[in-house]
């Protein structure tokens, strides 16, 4: 990790960290073996499990599109991965291709440095997420947005597995809704409305009629097409119909294919660190809250007014055993 950790407190306290044991195990979510820390350096490093490559790498420099039953697969897995993780929580802010990691055929979303719970009261933070899968509650407000930023998202992911090119790529903020217009069209009036007033600047948009997907990836069927639009539907009704789509969508043998919907226990990485430099602590696989027999139940909708509360019988999460580690002498400019 980037940023220098101080203690073991802090290090089990990071928004990362926390994440990471608490969704898994599922098949979909990159899995946390353990974390490495060195008190000295201060550096922090977490053994996650081994995958091939990330979406980007998968589609960069491909002459042709993925197959559509194949790019759907992928999408049908990364949709799992986020209802488990809003059921649980949390939502992740920079879901792009390069944080959806494949071995395979199996899709596995990782990178949880920008996720929030799903329970904080927004203001959020303005520039989250990469700009080309920004949604537009986060680009229009003054950081009002929610967890449904994610399906946006996905829904961008979704047309540049099936294209190889992003959907929005916009050069700054304003080049960026113009570019979602062009394609979407504006807004209607109710939802423009509700994005001033969560605005300190003032914006008006002539109205718009967008020019559409379709034209854009002409291979892709009528279903891939209704799944894309509803996953960038701007009145954000998106999220609530998630599972219902991601059954519909998805042929029942490429369900059974894809494997169990249920969580898996993955095997733990077994890394090896010298002492005393550096201590390693395990990570404690947390029993899964999402078992249903391989199938998967509908979405209820859910408003939220005024502060919600957390859900009841949360798992305990407890806190990483502290060590000391004994003071490391520097011998001939080495350790």
């Amino acid at each position: 990790m980037k940023q220098p950790v101080e203690s073991l407190e802090q290090a089990n306290n990071l928004r990362e960290v926390q994440a990471m044991k608490r969704l898994s195990p599922h098949p979909n979510i990159l899995q946390l073996h353990e974390i490495i820390y060195d008190k000295k350096t201060g550096s922090l490093s977490l053994i996650c499990e081994l995958m091939d490559m990330n979406i980007y790498e998968l589609i960069r420099g491909r002459r042709h599109p993925l197959p559509e039953i194949k790019a759907r697969n992928y999408i049908y897995q990364l949709c799992k991965s986020l209802d488990h993780m809003h059921r649980n929580g949390i939502f992740h802010r920079d879901v792009k291709p390069e944080n959806i990691l494949i071995r395979k055929d199996v899709l596995k979303l990782a990178d949880f440095g920008s996720c929030r719970s799903v329970y904080s009261k927004p203001p959020y933070t303005e520039y989250i997420s990469t700009r080309w899968y920004r949604a537009p509650e986060c680009l229009l407000t003054d950081g009002y947005y929610s967890h449904k930023m994610d399906i946006w998202s996905a829904g961008c992911v979704f047309f540049e597995i099936m294209s190889l090119n992003p959907l929005f790529p916009g050069s700054n903020e304003l080049d960026q809704v113009s570019k979602i217009h062009d394609v979407l069209g504006t807004p209607d009036d109710e939802i423009l409305q509700k994005f001033k007033q969560s605005r300190a600047m003032r914006f008006d948009f002539p109205p718009k009629k967008g020019s559409g997907i379709s034209h854009l990836i002409p291979q892709c069927s009528s279903g891939g097409l209704s799944l894309m639009y509803e996953m960038l539907d701007v009145a954000e009704k998106q999220a609530s119909t998630l599972r219902r789509h991601n059954v519909k969508h998805v042929p029942d043998s490429l369900m059974r294919r894809n494997g169990p919907s249920y969580p898996v226990e993955l095997p733990k990485l077994n890394v090896v660190v010298p002492a005393p430099k550096i201590a390693s602590y395990p990570i404690t696989s947390l029993p899964s809250l999402m078992a249903h027999n391989g199938s998967l139940p509908a979405l209820k909708s859910t408003k939220y007014h005024g502060k919600p509360t957390k859900p009841r019988n949360e798992p305990h999460h407890q806190p990483f055993k502290s060590y000391h580690i004994p003071p490391l002498e520097r011998k001939g400019g080495g350790y």
